[in-house]
């Protein structure tokens, strides 16, 4: 197994700042009778005015006096009464614009969160905002509402930030968030997957954090196949050792593979650097059989005593050492018979997948490609097979791109393995 959930984090949520109306820009200086700046179009000479109610203009008038005058939390506090005899009487949406911006500022200084969210409820409700600044005040609602669990209004809020443009602050993540609150997590996922899309078709690295949450609520609920694609996006976009050893991981849970296809998967393990533990190359050297390819054993036994993660006195590393040992000259003697025996046109299937595969395990990559294309033209050649190896003979000649056409082609049980070996030889292909 793997930490997915020590890595998972939890929701995005905390980083809506809930104090952070003063970034709203909230009507400090802002006078009843000027004009309404946001709602005007630059190009006009003279802004219309406000149309406030009388019964509104009367409370707030002096109301907006004593706000400019107020400096701490009991300033605040003592005026919240009186904001909200505004908000009661305002009727039109002039009046609860204005309205609704006293509400933010005295509830935001006042450290009321209900208040604020009331404040910002309103002036979203008054129909004088649009565009951008639409999309960030419908942002910290739907923050606001989150923190109070109220998840169906954080949804709406959060959709409503998209919808008017609004993309900081993680608001994507934040939506998928509502669903995951709720256990509705394939539509959760289904957001996110869309956000990470998204990203990328902009050119740009979606964060980390989404691939592990994804990552981690997929795992959760058992449902390898979509924890899979969240591990693929993260070692595609962040290629540190343990996000292999997570995607990997993910795989062999989801895959179920049988020997083979274990062996080519823990060969992509090797590369990326990311066996965790003993177990790691212990079903490595069990998938590769040290009567098979011992030299192939042989080689990642050496490498797992050196990491300190397998012990030469273990009786299994000492088994499998002294069986490859004592296969290892026998079986290279055995190559150049076998690669004639291959050579020829007539030769059978498994004749020509037996030499690629020896000639694979030796590390003879332009041998072992020769091998597996003329495999492919054959009748009864297990394709996915033969192309996942041929694809691997490519990789190890730097042929990267070649390889990941080839990985490409690969389909059935063995798709999630080549789709991770292609991920691996596009990195390569850019010198990562």
């Amino acid at each position: 197994m793997f930490p997915i959930s020590s890595r998972a984090g939890g929701t995005f949520v905390s980083r809506v700042a809930l104090g952070a109306a003063l970034a709203l820009g909230v009507a400090g200086g802002m006078a009843l009778s000027g004009s309404v700046a946001f709602a005007k179009d630059a190009k006009e000479a003279k802004p219309e005015p406000p149309k406030l109610s009388k019964p509104f203009t009367a409370l707030a008038g002096p109301l907006q006096a004593d706000i400019a005058k107020v400096k701490d939390q009991a300033g605040a506090a003592a005026l919240k009464d009186r904001v909200t005899a505004a908000l009661a009487a305002a009727t039109t949406p002039d009046d609860k614009f204005f309205g609704g911006q006293f509400a933010i500022q005295i509830g935001q200084t006042a450290k009321d969160s209900a208040l604020m969210r009331t404040g910002l409820e309103t002036v979203i409700g008054s129909g004088k905002m649009t565009g951008p600044d639409l999309g960030k005040y419908n942002y910290f609602l739907g923050g606001m509402a989150f923190d109070a669990k109220d998840y169906a209004a954080a949804r709406t809020a959060f959709a409503n930030a998209i919808a008017n443009g609004y993309t900081e602050n993680d608001v994507q993540a934040l939506l998928a968030e509502t669903y995951f609150a709720t256990n509705e997590n394939p539509k959760g996922m289904e957001l996110l997957s869309t956000a990470i899309a998204a990203r990328k078709a902009a050119g740009a690295l979606p964060p980390k954090e989404w691939f592990i949450r994804g990552l981690s609520v997929a795992y959760k609920a058992k449902d390898y196949g979509s924890a899979f694609a969240f591990g693929a996006g993260l070692v595609e976009g962040y290629p540190s050792a343990d996000n292999w050893a997570d995607a990997i991981g993910l795989a062999r849970t989801a895959g179920r593979f049988q020997a083979q296809e274990t062996l080519d998967l823990m060969r992509l393990m090797d590369r990326t650097g990311s066996f965790r533990d003993t177990s790691d190359y212990a079903e490595y050297l069990q998938a590769a059989d040290a009567r098979r390819a011992p030299a192939e054993v042989l080689k990642i036994l050496d490498e797992g005593v050196k990491s300190g993660k397998l012990a030469p006195s273990d009786v299994f590393v000492s088994e499998n050492r002294n069986i490859a040992q004592a296969r290892l000259a026998g079986d290279k003697a055995s190559l150049p018979a076998l690669e004639k025996d291959a050579s020829v046109a007539s030769a059978p299937v498994a004749t020509v997948m037996a030499a690629g595969d020896a000639f694979l395990s030796y590390d003879q990559w332009a041998k072992a490609e020769g091998f597996y294309q003329a495999a492919l033209g054959k009748a009864g050649v297990d394709a996915d097979r033969a192309l996942t190896r041929l694809g691997i003979a490519q990789f190890g000649q730097g042929k990267f791109a070649e390889a990941q056409a080839t990985f490409a082609k690969v389909n059935g049980t063995r798709k999630p393995i080549a789709q991770l070996w292609a991920v691996y030889a596009g990195q390569k292909a850019k010198g990562g």
